[in-house]
């Protein structure tokens, strides 16, 4: 699927989509594959907890960015064989986008797809090899064969133009626009592929919240297929986190807001600017003493965007063993101060960083340490598993971000914020002092869903991101009343059935390998409950305590098998 993506924190426009079913399977082949050969430094206010032990030999090891990038480098030289052996069509191609390796020398590549040289959307898949090669097994987000009569479009790019302006504007989009012309492209996402257009459609919604709405044409009969959401909403003093580190360097006689120890990333002053197009100016400090931990100035807002970006990384690499987001040792950036009394936050994978506005009044910046874990997030899914933006796999896309923002919010054990499983809870945007969701009960949001059922995907993915939320407490921490780091949590399951949880560590492993090695773009609910069992799997065996914690967990938030199809 095409990269570009952006996501907000919250449902503010309540937009509702339909969706139509999402094909997704896997097959196992047997062939043999060559074999693939195999710090940041640290500035906490607090010492992080050591990394946990590995589980067992999937887990996944931290790659250099050397090592990672030949590890592509022989991906993409043995394209051609590894389509063969797949049995894909002449006209089809592979595109080697991620791998990631197991500490027993496994791998698992993703790659996208391409037709007659245009991009397939919904094509992309997962090959896993043992360290040998003797073994090999293939996920795929699609089982459909790639396949159209010709590659000659009936319908012009303007009438496909047309089309994706209606559809931005019957969303509430204003001062839209097309980011490009469309283009051409396999659409194999939801059922038989059609020759298509994929229109970007740019905008403004009601809240603020840049637009980028993905609008897929059908090439021949200009009839809309599919629309998802591009942009995903989602020592110094912060106003959030308090007295911390933040990496910065010598700039001449100043200092500047770098964290040349996590990738270079960066912190900019957007200066309420409404432009996201903009970078912003470069935050300097004259003592290299940052904040205030007052919204009075500005450098208050970067102090806890630049930290939380820090504890992100630090997560990603000593607890996941990820090296940055996409896992090559590069670093996004940050900005501040969009907009005027902005309520939200996003990230945008066309300037690879997150941007938060200030809140009501400019008195109340998204900059939370959850939040921060939340958007950065965005763009690791982005880099893996490429969750569509919409329906179930959008709800999916939404949890993950929600899952990691709370394991960096414990990882960082900050005393101002300490670990909880309430999203959202520092920076009071329902203005009554509530968290902006729940995990131990998402409903309690009055939006979100505490359970699957049939059809689900037709809402909002902040909503339905509730279903994954909840499984994933009910998972680390199980099902009932229970005091929490002086938080009281009392979650039910949809049968009445007791869960007994696994740990918040385990649990994020799992989440993390099922997201990384076995989900792609169009996996929904009843996939991410196969995702997380072969992720269980893999990790502590299908006799486990763990494997059997995740099918009960499951069970808790009504997926069961035999899992129904329906989206």
């Amino acid at each position: 699927m095409d990269s570009r993506s952006t996501s907000a924190i919250s449902g503010i426009s309540r937009l509702r989509r339909s969706r139509t079913a999402l094909a997704a399977g896997a097959a196992t082949l047997a062939a043999s594959l060559l074999a693939a050969g195999a710090t940041a430094g640290s500035a906490n206010a607090a010492a992080p907890p050591a990394p946990s032990a590995t589980a067992s030999g999937a887990s996944a090891v931290s790659l250099s960015p050397s090592a990672r990038a030949e590890l592509l480098r022989e991906a993409g030289a043995t394209t051609v064989s590894t389509a063969k052996s797949l049995r894909l069509g002449a006209e089809e191609k592979l595109i080697a986008k991620d791998v990631v390796k197991d500490a027993d020398g496994t791998t698992h590549t993703r790659y996208e797809r391409t037709y007659a040289g245009l991009p397939v959307l919904g094509g992309d898949l997962i090959v896993h090899e043992s360290a040998s090669g003797a073994s090999r097994s293939v996920d795929k987000a699609t089982d459909a064969d790639i396949e159209v009569t010709d590659t000659s479009a009936a319908i012009a790019p303007s009438g496909a133009e047309r089309s994706a302006l209606s559809a931005a504007q019957a969303a509430g989009d204003r001062k839209t626009g097309a980011e490009d012309a469309p283009r051409k492209v396999i659409w194999a996402a939801t059922g038989k592929p059609v020759l298509a257009y994929e229109t970007v459609v740019t905008g403004v919604r009601k809240d603020g919240t840049p637009s980028k709405l993905h609008v897929i044409t059908d090439a021949d009969s200009g009839r809309k297929l599919y629309e998802f959401q591009a942009v995903q909403n989602g020592t110094g003093t912060g106003q959030h986190n308090g007295k911390v580190t933040v990496g910065s360097v010598r700039s001449g006689s100043q200092w500047l807001l770098k964290d040349s120890a996590r990738g270079g990333h960066r912190t900019y002053n957007l200066k309420h600017s409404w432009d996201e197009t903009k970078k912003g100016s470069a935050f300097y400090d004259a003592d290299n003493v940052w904040g205030n931990g007052k919204p009075t100035i500005a450098q208050t807002a970067a102090v806890d965007a630049h930290y939380g970006a820090a504890m992100t990384w630090d997560y990603y690499k000593k607890v996941l063993g990820r090296n940055g987001i996409k896992g090559n040792g590069k670093a996004a950036y940050s900005r501040v101060h969009f907009g005027d009394a902005y309520e939200n936050a996003f990230w945008d994978d066309d300037c690879f960083c997150m941007t938060y506005g200030d809140g009501a009044g400019n008195k109340k910046p998204l900059t939370s340490l959850d939040v921060a874990g939340h958007e950065m997030s965005h763009g690791l899914t982005s880099a893996t598993a490429n969750l569509e933006y919409s329906g179930e796999s959008g709800g999916l896309n939404e949890a993950t971000s929600d899952i990691f923002g709370t394991a960096v919010e414990f990882y960082a054990k900050n005393a101002k914020d300490p670990g909880d499983y309430l999203i959202g809870e520092k920076i009071d945007i329902n203005g009554d002092g509530t968290p902006l969701r729940y995990m131990d009960k998402p409903s309690k949001d009055g939006l979100s869903y505490d359970y699957w059922k049939s059809g689900v995907g037709n809402d909002d993915p902040h909503f339905t991101s509730g279903i994954a939320n909840h499984f994933f407490y009910l998972l680390s921490e199980g099902s009932g009343r229970k005091v929490i780091g002086g938080v009281t949590y009392n979650s039910p399951t949809k049968d009445g059935r007791t869960v007994k949880g696994i740990g918040r560590a385990k649990a994020e492993k799992i989440w993390y390998k099922a997201l990384t090695s076995y989900m792609t773009s169009t996996t929904n609910y009843a996939k991410a409950r196969t995702a997380t069992l072969k992720a269980a799997k893999a990790l502590y065996g299908a006799s486990s305590a763990e494997y059997k914690a995740v099918d009960n967990a499951w069970g808790g938030v009504n997926l069961t098998a035999p899992l129904p199809e329906g989206r």
